[in-house]
């Protein structure tokens, strides 16, 4: 079972190194260590934090027990630290797809294409995870605020900015706007995930950004009427995961 409380005392997004406190830092070979740690994230978003062990994670990697035990030390640090790495991966890519628009309205646009982009299902269960685990863990939890912020933050920019040059006129506090934003892209998650069949990808696409460029006072000749197309910027280019094999009791 999860032990939740079990705390992490470490954790840098600079370089994302992870330090232990009181421990010695694991020397490991970047390359395979980084493969191994990317297959753990895609083995826990298909069995669960629960239900994941080192012997699923080393048969998909196909290494060693031992070997994830050098890379990692226990599960939970395995599980943790693959559960930040995901997170800052993620948030690193809606950052760079913020980066690369000036106009804030078409910056906006590419946000929320990403955030409703068909991902693979491992990105949702991936996320879904995490902050299931974070309603228990602190150190968890802690990461979460930060995350949350960062992610905010990109949409945040794009309305402050469009406010100061008056192409947006907002029906509201810049920064509550940003939180109904981000949680209507958090709660589609959850469809998406448990694969509910009324989701309509481009029908729900076109009332977020309607809905979004009116709470913000955008000219209505700047909204996008009824194509369903994203963003080209936000255009996943990942596959979907594997299979990870049937359950198995633990050994």
């Amino acid at each position: 079972m999860l032990p939740y409380g079990h705390t992490v005392s470490w954790y840098s997004s600079k370089g994302g190194q992870l330090t232990a406190a009181g421990k010695r830092q694991r020397r490991a070979g970047k390359d395979r260590r980084r493969n191994a740690l990317e297959v753990a994230a895609r083995v826990l978003a298909e069995r669960g934090y629960e239900k994941t062990r080192f012997s699923d994670v080393a048969e998909a990697a196909g290494v060693a027990v031992s070997t994830l035990q050098f890379y990692f030390g226990s599960r939970d640090d395995m599980l943790i630290e693959a559960l930040y790495h995901s997170t800052e991966t993620e948030v690193a890519v809606l950052e760079q797809i913020a980066a690369g628009a000036a106009d804030p309205w078409e910056r906006i646009l590419a946000l929320l294409d990403r955030g409703l982009a068909p991902l693979s299902a491992t990105t949702w269960r991936m996320l879904l995870e995490f902050w299931h685990a974070s309603a228990h863990d602190p150190e968890l939890r802690t990461h979460s605020v930060s995350i949350q912020e960062r992610y905010r933050g990109a949409f945040a920019k794009a309305v402050r900015e469009g406010v100061e040059s008056g192409d947006f006129r907002p029906r509201g506090r810049p920064e509550d706007i940003v939180t109904a934003v981000v949680a209507l892209l958090d709660g589609l998650i959850i469809p998406r995930v448990l694969d509910h069949p009324y989701f309509d990808q481009a029908g729900v696409r076109d009332v977020a950004i309607t809905q979004v460029a009116a709470v913000l006072g955008l000219d209505a000749d700047r909204v996008p009427r009824g194509d369903g197309a994203a963003h080209p910027n936000t255009v996943p280019q990942e596959h979907d995961h594997t299979s990870t094999g049937e359950d198995r009791s633990d050994t």
